[in-house]
């Protein structure tokens, strides 16, 4: 993983609701939470405007990031990020510290790739419909992808991707696959176009005519 990600820090005393209020309206900061690791949680406080920037790197959900805390770091994921229900601003963060010798589960974006050159949308008119997103994967941290991709180029016409079929980085395994065949859930799937569905009814109704006469 190219990107890196530090977070500026301070440990928080003030708890409670009226304190994180307080702590969001007057002073610009968001309460957060370090947690994990057999340690004991630590309380922090976050620059809003800081973590906004953060958080418009899409890699920033799915890295090692690091935060610098009373003169420590602590090496964490993004585990958890409450907004307001209107504003959609970001109100509370949870970090969840990582171990180098331990797997984590963290959810991971899924890319689209090639689906220009997909078969079902070149030869059969259809459109891709994305089921999923985003995955859970367990791995050790120091394994942890920023992505994984979809090829979309062999998916024919009424076809569908499911998870079994995404090619796995080395020490990746997808949680649902962990739990039975029957959570092998479908990624994505080339479906039919209402036109081209019209058009094709249209092409048999004229087939059926000229055999008629």
């Amino acid at each position: 993983m190219s990107d890196s990600f530090t977070i500026e820090a301070q440990p928080r005393s003030d708890l409670g609701k009226g304190a994180s209020r307080r702590l969001r309206r007057l002073q610009g900061q968001i309460p957060g939470i370090i947690y994990g690791s057999e340690k004991a949680p630590t309380a922090i406080s976050v620059v809003l405007k800081d973590l906004v920037k953060q958080l418009e790197n899409e890699a920033f959900y799915s890295h090692i990031l690091t935060v610098n805390v009373g003169g420590a770091s602590e090496q964490v994921v993004l585990k958890d990020l409450q907004r307001h229900p209107a504003k959609d601003v970001p109100t509370h963060v949870d970090f969840l510290r990582v171990d180098a010798s331990h797997t984590i589960k963290l959810q991971i974006p899924l890319h689209f790739i090639n689906e220009a050159q997909c078969i079902g949308v070149k030869t059969g008119g259809g459109i891709i419909d994305h089921q999923m997103t985003e995955v859970e994967v367990q791995c050790l941290p120091k394994d942890l992808p920023e992505y994984l991709e979809v090829d979309m180029s062999e998916v024919g016409l009424g076809e569908a991707v499911h998870l079994s079929q995404i090619k796995l980085p080395e020490g990746i395994k997808l949680t649902p696959l962990s739990q039975g065949e029957d959570h092998d859930h479908t990624v994505a799937m080339v479906t039919t176009t209402r036109g081209s569905s019209d058009a094709s009814s249209s092409d048999d109704t004229q087939d059926g005519s000229t055999e008629e006469k």
